[in-house]
């Protein structure tokens, strides 16, 4: 009898199987954090792919969550299943129609980003949707129509799939979002203060540590603009893996480089807060909310209506408090008279993969199209 600490991934006949590959995106060749152009790009292709050389199939992208990428999503994971694992088991017991799965590596230098353009990290949107949404409809045997197509994720991931569904209804016609960020009033300006306070050690003006100061800073020119403290802060990072409060200050700063880019600015983007006061800057905030969904939501009601599935999800103790622009969101939509599966579960922003037990089946059907 095997242990319950000896578990093995053995694979199983009919799990289908992985393809990785490498492809070298023109869009990005010119990201300006001067990262990788060329991405390796994994699919899961389900078990009839191979057995029936005549079938073509839907098509589903999976988006990671900050600090991750696509191929986190395919990697082993002890006492778990990886995302390809769940997908293979779903469909083996019937709960879920076969599809392929694409997983895409969009990790940046600021460890990550939100599936958008952004002068300040790349065109990421563009990479999707006129680089990898072709190709593999060129490459691999699927069916290439947006009722076909769907896109989720978890967190970043989880936003990036509903602001593609949002904006490119020609693309996308399914899309679930699990916690995926939103009402940015409760899931971003709380953490800000730890991320000032991080930056502050970086301040040019400084004095050692123990020292008093009599003097007040001065206040600066141009206010949402790095005075140095965040190239200092990127900089110390270089090569080095953050820990968590170094992390979640990344996560912002590549947030105000995603919602609020200005090539005229230092780093190329603008921050939300007088980094001496913590003071909102109401015109900087306001470049943020352009990208909310709970903002965009009368504005994109034509395209969310097209949608053949809208699912999102969200735990009741989220830590990043996802769990009140969730219910704000479902709100919005009952307003526009949108169509929607929302749930709630007893969880948290974390751990919760087995969620996608419930979005699988779900985004399958949705893109099947009539049997």
């Amino acid at each position: 009898m095997m242990s319950p600490m000896s578990r093995q991934n053995v694979p199983h006949v009919s799990d289908g199987r992985l393809v990785t590959f490498t492809y070298s995106s023109n869009v990005l060749s010119d990201n300006p954090l001067q990262d990788p152009a060329a991405r390796a790009v994994t699919l899961w292709l389900p078990p009839s792919y191979d057995q029936k050389p005549n079938r073509r199939f839907p098509v589903l992208f999976a988006l990671a969550g900050f600090m991750s990428s696509g191929r986190a999503l395919v990697n082993w994971r002890g006492f778990d299943e990886n995302l390809p694992e769940r997908a293979a088991r779903l469909v083996r017991s019937g709960a879920m129609r076969e599809t392929i799965i694409v997983f895409p590596d969009c990790f940046t230098s600021l460890g990550g980003n939100q599936y958008i353009n952004s002068s300040a990290i790349g065109r990421y949107s563009d990479y999707l949707t006129l680089e990898l949404v072709p190709l593999i409809d060129r490459e691999f045997k699927t069916l290439a129509h947006r009722d076909h197509r769907g896109i989720f994720g978890h967190s970043s991931g989880g936003f990036g799939a509903l602001w593609h569904a949002m904006n490119h209804p020609d693309i996308w016609g399914a899309c679930a979002s699990h916690a995926g960020d939103m009402f940015f009033e409760t899931c971003y300006l709380p953490g800000w203060a730890k991320t000032l306070t991080q930056l502050m050690r970086y301040r040019r003006a400084s004095l050692p540590e123990g020292k008093a100061r009599v003097t007040l800073f001065p206040a600066p020119k141009k206010r949402g603009v790095d005075d140095g403290r965040v190239a200092q802060f990127l900089s110390a990072l270089r090569g080095k893996s953050p820990d968590f409060e170094q992390g979640h200050a990344l996560m912002d700063i590549a947030m105000a480089a995603s919602y609020d880019p200005d090539p005229s600015a230092p780093l190329g983007f603008r921050l939300p807060f007088d980094l001496d006061t913590a003071e909102l800057l109401p015109e900087r905030w306001r470049a943020w909310q352009r990208f909310d969904p709970v903002r965009l939501v009368s504005k994109r009601q034509k395209a969310l209506s097209q949608l053949n599935l809208l699912y999102f999800d969200c735990g009741r103790q989220d830590q990043y408090a996802m769990q009140f622009g969730a219910e704000l969101f479902a709100r919005r939509l009952r307003d526009q008279k949108i169509k929607f599966h929302y749930e709630t579960f007893n969880g948290t922003h974390s751990h919760t993969s087995y969620r996608m037990d419930v979005s699988l089946p779900l985004l399958s059907r949705a893109v099947a199209g009539k049997k």
